[in-house]
């Protein structure tokens, strides 16, 4: 074998080592995921929105009686000195018909974003819950189930807004003497109006043995190029502060939070209750979150709500949740995500039974 072709096969054999090299380091995956949850829906009252007065009693199929379903993307890959490269694509759905039902409206609008995750902290570019959001969740009894739990204020206030953040940049630290901190900041992509749709958040986390803290803000502008069926820029600012306290399998907390939204309510909203895991298989969890309107206390409710949900398997949980709602003046605070977001001035009840299954 002559010299030139020693060396070129010597390169060539050279080449495919760093090839294969570079394959065992950057190691990844992409999984398949969703949660399918219906249940059948009771209230003694329905709101007319035609006429704001009551419109009867209630028995529905709905999608989302504590959870909502969805299907998504997640994937990663170790790209080498301790970070990852990470995507989550996930979609709510419908299964009472088919179709795209929760989150901004869109395909694939519960999150769509792409980031970095290393020794700095995570870095996630594109559609994305805000730290905001995140803290009310961590603080919630209820885990903000769609019945009867934190979730329902901050939805009758704000829609979708604060949750499912478009055209977001955001960064979560490390974990560092118990405190982790995430920012956001969305941009709202219109021309020449930098303000139009601009979002932030932050959020501070503190964790020590069974006790957690949150506190965090929210400040979002209405308008930008973000406009989706279920509105997400709606203006307003957001505060809040939570405590948990886990003592073995049972975990109490609770939160304020004031939602201060533009030409409408600026709802204190204070929430608390507990969450017992009586066996392996029965959870049983329940709360109350009491709003008030600053700009007229006559407007208040009181919203109360208790769950039970046994898990047939990993997978698989049977779930049922009774609830009742008291409105005075213009507040309209209601049941259930899904058919009973708002409710008529006076008593409500309504209760909820269903059946979640991941995969």
């Amino acid at each position: 074998m002559s010299r030139r072709k020693l060396v070129i096969r010597k390169l060539s054999l050279c080449a495919t080592g760093l090839a294969i090299s570079g394959a065992v380091q950057a190691q990844g995956s992409v999984t398949l995921f969703g949660v399918l949850d219906g249940a059948l829906l009771y209230t003694n009252k329905t709101l007319d929105p035609a006429t704001g007065g009551n419109a009867g009693k209630q028995f529905s199929v709905i999608d989302g009686g504590s959870y909502y379903s969805q299907f998504g993307l997640v994937g990663t890959e170790d790209i080498g000195g301790g970070y990852q490269a990470k995507f989550r694509l996930v979609s709510g759905l419908n299964i009472a018909n088919g179709g795209l039902l929760h989150c901004n409206g869109n395909l694939f609008g519960c999150e769509a974003w792409v980031g970095v995750d290393g020794p700095p902290g995570e870095i996630k570019l594109g559609l994305q819950f805000s730290p905001f959001f995140l803290a009310v969740y961590d603080s919630d009894p209820r885990n903000l189930s769609l019945f009867g739990s934190g979730a329902i204020p901050l939805v009758d206030n704000v829609l979708g807004t604060g949750i499912f953040n478009a055209n977001a940049i955001s960064w979560t630290s490390p974990v560092l003497g118990g405190f982790q901190g995430s920012a956001l900041f969305a941009f709202g992509g219109e021309p020449g109006n930098f303000q139009a749709g601009r979002q932030y958040a932050v959020r501070l986390k503190y964790g020590y043995g069974g006790l957690t803290v949150n506190a965090a803000i929210y400040d979002g502008n209405s308008g930008g190029t973000a406009q989706t069926p279920v509105p997400t820029t709606v203006q307003y600012v957001g505060r809040m502060i939570g405590v948990g306290y886990q003592f073995g399998s049972l975990t109490v907390k609770g939160s304020f939070v004031n939602y201060k939204v533009a030409g409408s309510f600026n709802a204190d909203v204070f929430g608390g209750g507990a969450n017992w895991y009586i066996t392996p298989a029965l959870d049983i969890n329940g709360g109350v979150w009491v709003t008030s309107d600053r700009n007229h206390t006559a407007n208040h409710s009181v919203l109360g709500a208790l769950g039970a949900d046994y898990f047939l398997s990993k997978r698989t949980t049977l779930y049922a949740q009774v609830g009742m709602v008291n409105n005075h003046g213009a507040m309209n605070t209601g049941l259930s995500m899904i058919g009973a977001l708002y409710e008529v001035a006076g008593t409500s009840v309504g209760t909820v039974v269903g059946i979640r299954h991941t995969f």
